[in-house]
């Protein structure tokens, strides 16, 4: 017998933000450590810790200004720059607001050259191939705010714990997004009831 699935499998999105970055990491983590285009990373984003531009970790703002840059592109090697340019018509083409009519072959192009790098077919990579159709036309309209918000809000925290482990952490982070929900009331209310004389 079949089981029927909590979810359609079109209701499943995954937001374009994590998909960037999920993109970006596999990028970064397959690049040559001594090749130029790493050293001007780690030249690039000195605040990023040696172990975080090792494992690839970066956020949609450094992600834009990267794609923006014309410096980064032109220290790669030929197969890095395939894989790169390919990452950023994805980007444009089909992350964004507008999703071209060829984002089909877009992201089976990245593909390739991301598996002619070297890059291991990540979950993103996979759901992106497989599950194409699934995706509204204005995709990143909606979403990127929503989830640069949260990694901005996310970073700051880390910052605040300073990488430490802490269960305040989120419990800290779900408080300042009640807090900046200027729709809610956020004085305390006593859960019992007052002592009234008879």
């Amino acid at each position: 017998m079949k089981a029927v699935p909590l979810v359609h499998a079109q209701k499943v999105l995954l937001p374009p933000l994590h998909i960037k970055l999920g993109l970006m990491k596999t990028f970064v983590k397959n690049l040559d450590r001594n090749g130029a285009a790493f050293q001007y990373l780690a030249e690039k984003f000195r605040e990023i810790s040696e172990a975080t531009l090792k494992e690839g970790i970066f956020i949609g703002p450094q992600i834009r200004q990267l794609i923006k840059e014309t410096d980064f592109s032109s220290r790669l090697a030929s197969v890095e720059l395939g894989a790169w340019n390919s990452f950023v018509e994805v980007v444009h083409n089909f992350l964004g607001n507008q999703k071209s009519d060829d984002c089909g072959n877009l992201v089976r192009q990245m593909i390739r050259n991301f598996q002619a790098l070297g890059c291991r077919m990540s979950i993103k990579l996979h759901f992106l191939d497989s599950h194409l159709s699934y995706f509204p036309a204005n995709l990143g309209a909606y979403i990127e705010e929503q989830g640069e918000r949260f990694h901005q809000d996310i970073a700051s925290m880390e910052k605040r714990y300073q990488g430490r482990w802490n269960v305040s952490m989120m419990t800290d982070y779900r408080w300042s997004l009640k807090r900046s929900n200027t729709t809610v009331d956020h004085r305390r209310k006593s859960l019992r009831k007052p002592f009234k004389a008879c």
